[in-house]
């Protein structure tokens, strides 16, 4: 059973949330502010959190850039704005997606399975196959240890970034657009999904590149997509990669 933890500061809503949410199987952990959301963060393993943007004491972009600070897990952004700039900064401050009120129970199950399969599948949660390396010059993506490591750095990746960069790098010199990158990581139908996946890609851009402005590994193809690279020199650090 995966834990969930819902946080918002209308009760009914949350509510409403856990009986959607109950159904699907999961254990689901109730909030009503910022601040009591990190009091059980601290206390519970939680697989995934849905934060609300406006709620007293502590917003849900304070608490999601808290909860980034020390968890990978999976967030999603839950608010009544429906405006770009909103969307934009709660996936700024480490939410891995939104839904806008009033949402669909569908759409919000259908968000929330996504997130936890993938989220579960970098974890100890699914044996993955033994050694998978996916490479492109000195970009290292080892699939069972889920290790990043670029020109012998670890990177540190949350759980949406780490999917996109594998999925791009598996598929090195490919070009893949928007919806294309979308309904492949999310295995859901892309709707308004450029948002997301541009913020999320300059995020690893910012992480994996020493100069993003002049990207070595992450292009932009304008007007198409995104590719990682295909480079062809050997790794120079792939023996860090255990």
């Amino acid at each position: 059973m995966y834990n969930i933890l819902v946080c918002d500061d209308d009760k009914e809503i949350v509510n409403a949330i856990e009986i959607y949410l109950s159904k699907e199987g999961y254990k689901i952990f109730k909030a009503y502010n910022g601040k009591e959301a990190l009091e059980i963060m601290g206390k519970e393993e939680i697989h995934l959190v849905i934060l609300d943007i406006m709620m007293p004491k502590m917003d849900g972009m304070t608490t999601a850039s808290k909860i980034r600070e020390t968890k990978t897990v999976p967030i999603i952004m839950l608010s009544a704005k429906s405006e770009d700039y909103d969307k934009v900064a709660g996936l700024n401050n480490g939410a891995d997606d939104y839904v806008t009120k009033p949402f669909n129970p569908v759409e919000l199950i259908a968000r929330v399975n996504s997130q936890i399969r993938r989220y579960t599948s970098l974890g100890s949660f699914q044996k993955k196959e033994e050694g998978t390396i996916y490479q492109t010059g000195d970009l290292i993506i080892n699939d069972d240890t889920k290790q990043v490591e670029v020109e012998g750095r670890e990177i540190k990746l949350t759980p949406t970034e780490y999917n996109i960069l594998k999925f791009l790098t598996k598929n090195k010199g490919k070009v893949y657009s928007i919806n294309q990158i979308y309904e492949n990581v999310w295995e859901d139908e892309a709707y308004g999904a450029d948002n997301i996946i541009a913020v999320h890609i300059r995020h690893i851009r910012e992480k994996i590149e020493i100069n993003p402005k002049e990207p070595k590994y992450l292009k932009v193809i304008w007007g198409i997509g995104y590719k990682i690279e295909k480079l062809e020199e050997e790794p120079k650090h792939a023996k860090n990669i255990k």
